[in-house]
């Protein structure tokens, strides 16, 4: 009879309301899940910022190719056209230039600073080559160019490349174990908040049951207690995360991480998933939690 009544009064969307304030664990769930949200986003946004860079430096390694020419002086100039003529000729290949003394200086001023006395050092000629979409023969025109230009050696810069591929595969691996340790983490401290609650209620429970209401009605009313809870945290600390990251300054380096760190297009639809992930992981971790509770008591 009173069971039946509960059930009357009581539905589902509020059923969480026969849950007593339980305080600290309120407060420790809110914030859990607000800090892991916080985390989440710029996980993510690392995640994506790296993987963007690594794209654009393997894209642009693919894409080109350099011809170094290093011969006695008075061959230098003769090897270096005899080079460019045989490039103009190859297919795959849609440019190729010889590069300046300006662009040479630009190349070494990282390493020797500006204002480099090019005239004075005995650098090689420096060709530029550019692919086109199809690609070329580099081991093909490697064997060419050393018939033909003795001083010219071709770089495809594949040496480059595959460091920076598998450079990309470590960090994306890296990066979704973040965001999977993150969510696990946020599995366990509800579970932890939860079976305190529920130990801190067992008085509560037991006078549910004396008055009929049934196991599933007491474990619904726990997991949408702090799946509520979890939901709010985490749409806190995601809106939290997505201010700090709009508020982290511009760096004008070229190819710098931060230059790009953020979201791009469809990248800005994850932090739409967040809070209704966490608020899912905690109905899942709560419902886990309560039935086992309910069981031992």
């Amino acid at each position: 009879m009173i069971g039946s009544v509960l059930s009357q009064s009581t539905t589902p969307g509020d059923s969480h309301r026969i849950v007593p304030p339980t305080g600290m664990t309120a407060l420790l769930t809110v914030f859990v899940a607000a800090t892991m949200s916080f985390l989440a986003v710029f996980a993510l946004a690392l995640l994506f910022s790296t993987e963007r860079l690594a794209d654009r430096w393997g894209t642009a390694l693919a894409q080109t190719a350099t011809v170094r020419i290093s011969a006695p002086e008075d061959q230098t100039a003769p090897q270096t056209e005899l080079a460019l003529a045989i490039l103009r000729q190859t297919p795959g290949v849609e440019s190729a230039r010889r590069l300046s003394d300006p662009e040479k200086a630009g190349l070494l001023e990282p390493w020797l600073g500006p204002d480099v006395p090019v005239d004075d050092l005995l650098l090689p000629e420096l060709i530029e080559i550019t692919e086109d979409s199809d690609g070329l023969d580099a081991e093909g025109l490697r064997l060419r160019l050393r018939a033909e230009v003795p001083g010219a050696v071709l770089d495809d810069h594949g040496r480059w490349r595959a460091p920076l591929v598998a450079a990309a595969d470590r960090l994306r691996i890296i990066g979704w174990g973040a965001v999977a340790a993150i969510a696990v983490s946020l599995a366990a401290m509800v579970t932890l908040a939860a079976s305190a609650a529920l130990a801190a209620n067992t008085r509560v429970i037991e006078v549910l049951r004396l008055i009929g209401a049934r196991d599933g009605f007491v474990v619904s009313a726990f997991t949408q207690r702090f799946g509520l809870r979890t939901l709010t945290g985490s749409v806190a600390g995601t809106i939290i995360g997505l201010i700090s990251l709009l508020a982290i300054p511009r760096v004008d380096v070229a190819d710098s991480l931060f230059v790009d760190l953020g979201l791009r297009g469809m990248e800005w639809a994850v932090l739409r998933v967040i809070p209704p992930v966490a608020g899912l992981l905690a109905y899942i971790a709560t419902r886990l939690t309560a039935t086992r509770k309910l069981r031992e008591m």
